[in-house]
């Protein structure tokens, strides 16, 4: 089994940065890829950003350039660095860890608001 508790969301304005973190517990040893996915109300749940085990990342088009994904090893701690915060990107934000077998974690979400 695997925990994972996000922490960092919550209101800021639209221009601004936020700075989400994922905390990872249990049997991570066979997680192969970490990510972050959000779900804004009335659509789906969409990917963020992830990143491999071997350090690969990949995001969004929506995000690109403007949020960063980034990880302690040591510490089991996945990071997402929001910047330039827009309207659109208010939503609940979910990490999520993907096991070897395609099994998917998910942890509870943070909500992220954007003012404009």
């Amino acid at each position: 089994q695997v925990q994972l508790v996000e922490s960092g969301g919550g209101l800021v304005q639209a221009g601004g940065s936020l700075r989400l973190s994922c905390a990872a517990s249990g049997s991570i040893f066979n997680i192969n890829v970490m990510g972050w996915y959000r779900q804004a109300p009335g659509k789906e749940r969409e990917l963020v950003a992830s990143i491999t085990r071997g350090g690969t990342t990949d995001y969004g088009d929506s995000v690109k350039g403007r949020f960063i994904i980034s990880r302690d090893t040591p510490k089991k701690i996945l990071y997402l660095q929001m910047n330039s915060l827009k309207p659109e990107d208010t939503a609940v934000y979910y990490c999520n860890g993907r096991h070897y077998s395609g099994y998917n974690y998910w942890g509870q979400g943070t909500q992220v608001t954007v003012s404009s």
